[in-house]
């Protein structure tokens, strides 16, 4: 058989649709939006036991006194486990969606039990209708409708009409034929006999058919969470994709009373308004001889009565709340005076994590927040659409490639904020012989042939079950797709258990802090390489929020901001995020300020460089003048109105990425000697703006209590006392490479150990040293704020082993002074002294790990002269 792509035919046909009747989706919108807000304002506007009242007053009226108290009782546990506005939420769509699929499904019905053909083309629409899997209505909801109330009321009505139509037309037949025709006989017309004597006698079973339309409309509208459609969904759908045990139990139980509430009344309610109904009551109530109390149900005015007393005092209530509300004055933070702004969020860590931060963050400087969990498709598709302003967590280019592809050109990229990103599948440690995922292949047996992924609709998954199991030959395992928060819940008990599993996991995750596990490696390189996380919002969104827009694009996270960030949400537990990031902000003083500057709180107009506007990528490696120079030209280039991105790599790999153009520039360049190696590989596809400091010296020193210790000549008969070992830096430094082959040969110092660290690691174990008056020799350089804090003596080289001194240059891509020709002027002429370079390098010391671009901002305060002198501004 040809192969029939059906798929893409019903995609065009989507697309003809939304290009050809938009204004008709746009009205369905508005008129279901305006009656769900209808209700819902009528339903959550009294105090919640009030509202529990006048249900109350309903069951009574319907069922008599023991199910009204049990009705309260429902409703009140309800509003005690703080979902009283998301049960009315799920009340209002389930209302909504009945009264409009029994508008439609009785005519119809009644319809298809007076014409043979009619019933005949129905049924196998109704057949398709009623097994298709409910998830699949929410995918032309949400294309059509983009997330919402819309898309969940549309699917409701699709998945509950077949049994009204159904039962409907069965009520009908089921009339018998000989009341009818003596109702013909004595010349009634058939609308007079479908009026008092088909529906009558049919009410029983139409009635039955509204009752399993409202169940299935109940259970639809919390499927519809997964799209945005709010209510109890939302709150369960949150419960199960982060494993939250509580949450999931009271929001489930919410379900279940409304469920029950609403199954008892129309079940009540059948027997009140059908003839056969009242016969069947009016003889109960006549055989009851004792507790005829229970059994009481109060006439139709008295209920009226009880329920407009209810409504009165609901009123009052609601009154008196607004008159003792008053108008706050808006602060000097107030940027947003009030502005909405929706937030969408994977359930991904640094999603929630990010997400919750900017919430805060944003109310601080005066927006109404709202928030919105969403899987990726859905969400890509709202920011799309402009239902949701912008998101934190878009893993580019790989992981979220094919709905950036597909969403992209109606979206707007502020920049990453994070990266880059590793994926990987990952074991426990106590998994000793498995190290890569070549590895994997021949202990199926131990793992029960299945990896544990997170959500289908991550773009992680699709690379899994695309090309890692492919290369590695894994197609015979199972890929279980779940959640992110069941993945995590799997792995914590085979961890607790030290079994056996394998997960998708990705870096930076706070697992690994938690867990010994191992990445396994990736040879072949089936993941590809690593994601930067962007920001994503709406077409416009820069437009309508500058101020918002140019704090995300500036946005940055380091991995030690954003992991702790994560484990302090993680560990506050389900709803209690806005708390942990509260918490999380207040051991970190001054980070709002830092990711959110007031419009007011620095330069105007008048010191926008001609390139405002513009990214530039700064690359640096951990060296202290690359540090210091690198924080100082970020704050000033965004005081000039640029943006930036700021990566901290070894020299090596950021030599690459300059020669691809990956990175725009890097400012410590050691030339000609130190960074030679580098140079000559890579000098063709790179511009040397020119030096900015120098020269340099390179050296070994010690503490100057080694009185012994003046020249590389003496070390030789000294290695007892050092253990014969040189403390190092970054294998990858230039002056690594000197060290081991020139300074030690000339100096035979063959024997001794040249401990390859980083320069963090050398300085710590410097001042342990140092403070215990231990020997040690380590590779330092000038100049350094070493040299400040402690007493050193650098060790003379009378043989000139280290060369000439460097000058300390800024190297560029290629292109760099036609993609940025201010920036290049400036560098250009861009000098430190050495007071300046080294009163910038201890504010940074003194700041602290994490507080960089802070501390050089605040030397750029006492040194204001340097800035104009730097990047000057006409």
């Amino acid at each position: 058989m040809p192969e029939i792509d059906f798929g893409s035919r019903v995609e065009s046909a989507v697309d003809w649709l939304k290009d050809h009747l938009g204004w008709l989706f746009d009205f369905i919108d508005t008129v279901l939006t305006g009656m769900y807000d209808g209700v819902n304002a009528v339903l959550d506007a009294p105090e919640p036991l009030v509202m529990a009242g006048i249900f109350a007053v309903i069951a009574f009226w319907l069922r008599g006194p023991a199910p009204a108290i049990l009705a309260f009782a429902g409703f009140a546990v309800i509003d005690s486990v703080q979902l009283w506005p998301e049960a009315m939420e799920t009340l209002s769509m389930v209302l909504v969606a009945t009264v409009i699929t029994v508008v439609v499904a009785v005519p119809v019905g009644i319809w298809a039990a007076r014409n043979k053909i009619v019933s005949t083309a129905v049924r196998p629409m109704l057949d398709f209708m009623q097994t298709m899997p409910a998830f699949v209505y929410l995918i032309p909801g949400v294309i059509f409708f983009s997330i919402g109330i819309t898309p969940g009321i549309i699917a409701t009505i699709v998945f509950a009409m077949p049994p009204g139509v159904r039962m409907t037309e069965l009520g009908i037949r089921q009339v018998d034929a000989e009341l009818v025709e003596a109702a013909e006989a004595f010349g009634t017309r058939p609308a007079d006999t479908l009026r008092r004597v088909q529906l009558p006698l049919a009410l029983p079973t139409i009635m039955a058919g509204v009752n399993q339309v409202i169940m299935l409309a109940l259970s639809m509208v919390v499927i519809a969470g997964m799209v945005g459609g709010g209510g109890l969904g939302e709150v369960v759908y949150n419960a199960v994709t982060r494993v939250a045990i509580g949450t999931g139990f009271e929001s489930g139980l919410a379900v279940v009373i409304l469920a029950m509430y609403l199954d008892r009344m129309t079940g009540a309610l059948n027997q009140r308004v059908s003839p056969l109904g009242r016969r069947a009551l009016a003889k109960t109530a006549a055989a009851v001889d004792r507790w005829k109390f229970l059994h009481y149900k109060p006439t139709t005015a008295i209920a009226t009565v009880g329920i407009v007393v209810l409504a009165l005092l609901a009123g009052g209530l609601n009154l008196a709340e607004d008159d003792d509300e008053g108008t706050q004055p808006a602060a000097s933070t107030d940027v947003g005076e009030g502005r909405q702004i929706d937030i969408g969020y994977i359930p991904w860590d640094e999603g929630i994590a990010s997400t919750y931060l900017w919430q805060e963050v944003l109310e601080q400087r005066g927006f109404e927040v709202e928030t919105k969990q969403l899987d990726p498709g859905p969400l890509f598709t709202a920011v799309s659409e402009g239902q949701v302003d912008f998101q934190t967590d878009a893993w580019l280019p790989v992981t979220h490639e094919q709905y950036w592809n597909k969403f992209g050109d109606k979206m707007e990229d502020l920049g990453a904020w994070y990266g880059p990103t590793t994926l990987e599948l990952s074991v426990p440690s106590y998994m000793k012989d498995i190290k890569s995922l070549e590895d994997l292949k021949d202990h199926k047996g131990e793992f029960g042939g299945k990896i544990i992924g997170i959500e289908a609709s991550a773009g992680m998954m699709g690379i899994l079950k695309d090309k890692v199991v492919n290369e590695y030959g894994l197609e015979d395992w199972e890929v279980v797709s779940s959640s992110t928060s069941s993945m995590l819940a799997e792995l914590e008990r085979a961890y607790q258990a030290e079994e056996p599993v394998v997960v998708t996991l990705w870096s930076p995750h706070w697992a690994y802090s938690k867990y010994d596990l191992t990445k396994l490696a990736d040879p072949k390189e089936a993941w590809g390489s690593g994601d930067d996380v962007h920001t994503t919002a709406r077409k416009g969104f820069a437009k309508d929020e500058p101020v918002v827009a140019e704090w995300l694009s500036n946005f940055t996270m380091k991995e030690k901001e954003l992991t702790s960030l994560e484990e302090m949400i993680v560990d506050a537990g389900e709803g209690k995020e806005r708390q942990a990031v509260r918490d999380w902000l207040d051991q970190n003083k001054g980070y709002v300020d830092k990711i959110a500057p007031l419009p007011n709180g620095g330069g105007d107009g008048a010191t926008q460089g001609k390139g405002a506007g513009k990214t530039v990528n700064l690359g640096y490696f951990p060296w202290d003048e690359a540090i210091a120079s690198t924080y100082l030209w970020q704050n000033v280039l965004e005081d000039r109105g640029y943006k930036t991105n700021v990566s901290q790599l070894d020299p090596g790999p950021l030599y690459t990425a300059l020669a691809e153009g990956q990175m725009d520039v890097q400012f410590d360049a050691w030339l000609p000697t130190t960074h030679e190696q580098y140079w000559k590989r890579f000098g063709d596809n790179l511009t040397d703006v020119g030096s900015w400091y120098g020269p340099t010296t390179l050296e070994l020193s010690v503490p100057s209590y080694m009185k012994d210790i003046k020249s590389l000549e003496d070390l030789k008969d000294h290695k007892g006392e050092f253990d014969g070992k040189i403390i190092g830096i970054e294998a990858s430094a230039g002056m690594m490479g000197i060290l081991k082959d020139k300074v030690v040969n000339e100096y035979g110092l063959e024997d001794w150990e040249v401990v390859s660290s980083s320069t963090s690691s050398m300085l710590a174990e410097l001042e342990s040293a140092y403070e215990s008056k231990e020997p040690i020799v380590v590779t330092l350089w000038s100049p350094h704020w070493a040299y400040g804090k402690w007493d050193l003596t650098k060790l003379e080289d009378p043989k000139g082993a280290w060369g000439e001194g460097d000058d300390i240059h800024t190297v560029a891509k290629k292109d760099f002074a036609k993609d940025f020709p201010e920036f290049h002027e400036w560098l250009k002429d861009f000098t430190l002294s050495e007071e300046e370079l080294s009163s910038l390098e201890v504010e940074i010391q003194n700041g602290g790990e994490g507080n960089e671009k802070e501390s050089a901002r605040k030397w750029m305060e006492d040194h204001p002269e340097v800035v104009e002198r730097i990047a000057p501004v006409s």
